[in-house]
């Protein structure tokens, strides 16, 4: 007889898809980790190491949200995979777009100015986007980590 992990593993008996009450453990969970920074130091960031922790901020928030219903490794990891692309990026950050205020697209622009280089496969404007949502999640993760929680909980994470 098996498991109702097993099961889980191999696709039957699917738990249903996480709600925002899961959304919001989620982002809840990182909370012992977040520590805010004075608003006076956070100019003195710069829009790339705010990039560098929103990159992190956000895959794990990703890796967390994929993390139910039970999966093979593999799978956790294309799901993961195709989150973090700069591609879905650029269209998670079109999305928030109209939500945020105006300091946000302050630090949006300030990202997207930033973004030099890029990975040969990735469109520069695509790049420069994503760098754009890494910094803001970075800043909102140092400044205000309930906005941070508000703009995630908007985004439309599927496979």
């Amino acid at each position: 007889m098996r498991s109702k992990e097993e099961d889980l593993l191999n696709g039957q008996d699917e738990a249903p898809k996480q709600d925002s009450s899961w959304t919001q453990a989620l982002l809840a969970s990182t909370t012992y980790l977040h520590q805010q920074i004075p608003k006076s130091q956070l100019p003195q960031i710069s829009p790339m190491a705010l990039a560098y922790m929103g990159d992190a901020i956000y895959e794990l928030y990703v890796r967390m949200y994929y993390l139910l219903p039970l999966q093979r490794p593999d799978t956790y990891h294309r799901l993961v995979v195709a989150q973090v692309r700069a591609e879905k990026q650029a269209l998670h950050l079109r999305s928030l777009t109209p939500y945020l205020n105006d300091n946000e697209l302050e630090i949006v622009r300030r990202g997207r100015n930033a973004a030099t280089g890029r990975p040969k496969r990735v469109d520069p404007e695509i790049y420069q986007q994503a760098t754009s949502l890494e910094t803001l999640i970075g800043y909102l993760y140092l400044s205000d980590f309930q906005r941070l929680t508000e703009l995630l909980q908007k985004l439309h994470l599927q496979e």
